[in-house]
């Protein structure tokens, strides 16, 4: 992980969900005991029992209304979705959205993030999670196995593919006149559409990658508390067998999210 000949990082692990051990004498922010969500960051880490993290990192106290499981399932898909959705997209209040890829980690809380800033959203996935992204609220549902989005003849504001699936060739008709195709998966191809179209007018590419904020992290805390915003968990694996779930998360047909757990702070896992 991000190093030339070797692993420059050996813990991975981006999100994170448990219990405060101890904290630094000038700490004034959070104390021992504190249960808390968010994420280390770009130092990763979190598939292990402990991990250590700044005062002013992205931490904050974790909602009373999801289980361990489901706060650590949080920060990245959230955080993601809510960047391309509202940074990129600047997403308005009727605009009407595509998210291919509607049940994974990311497409599962663009949805809801979508939904919560007014929009009329298409979700594009296979035929066993249509209803669970119909649950998260979206208007419509298309299964990729059974109708290719781009032939149906509807226009979107903004086309979110979360999962590096389709291109801005394949959309570009499915785009309004101003409309934004916001690939997630990025190569050298989109970058150089990205730098092409923000120079000519009509339709767009952007992309970029999040950010980390507290300031977005107690958005996303706000939205779960009010019953606005929820964890897609597919499925949870031991820390020992942490292994095996990036094997299974590799499968690519995962709905919402994969968590790591630890034993001594486990709840009930779906």
């Amino acid at each position: 992980m991000f190093g030339v000949f070797k692993p420059r990082i050996n813990i991975l692990g981006i999100d994170l969900a448990g219990e405060i051990e101890t904290v630094g004498k000038e700490v004034k922010r959070f104390k021992g005991g504190d249960q808390v969500f968010g994420t280390p960051g770009t130092t990763f880490g979190a598939h292990a029992e402990y991990t250590c993290v700044p005062e002013d990192g992205v931490l904050t106290m974790k909602p009373a209304n999801l289980t361990w499981e489901e706060a650590a399932a949080v920060f990245l898909g959230a955080s993601t979705a809510l960047f391309y959705l509202r940074n990129k997209g600047n997403i308005q209040a009727g605009h009407k959205i595509l998210i291919y890829g509607a049940s994974g980690a990311i497409g599962t809380y663009a949805v809801q993030l979508a939904k919560h800033f007014g929009a009329e959203v298409t979700g594009v996935c296979s035929t066993t999670n249509l209803e669970m992204v119909k649950s998260l609220g979206a208007d419509k549902v298309i299964d990729y196995t059974q109708e290719d989005y781009s032939k149906n003849g509807e226009t979107y504001d903004l086309i979110l593919d979360t999962v590096g699936k389709t291109s801005f060739s394949c959309c570009k008709k499915s785009l309004k006149q101003k409309g934004i195709f916001l690939p997630v998966v990025m190569d050298l191809t989109e970058l150089v559409q990205i730098i092409w179209t923000s120079i000519t007018g009509g339709k767009k590419v952007k992309g970029g990658v999040a950010g980390e904020s507290v300031e977005d992290l107690d958005f996303f805390k706000e939205l779960i508390e009010a019953g606005k915003l929820k964890p897609v968990i597919d499925r949870c694996y031991p820390l020992e067998h942490t292994a095996e779930a990036f094997r299974y998360v590799e499968k690519g047909h995962k709905k919402g999210n994969v968590v790591i757990t630890l034993e001594n702070i486990v709840n009930a896992c779906p």
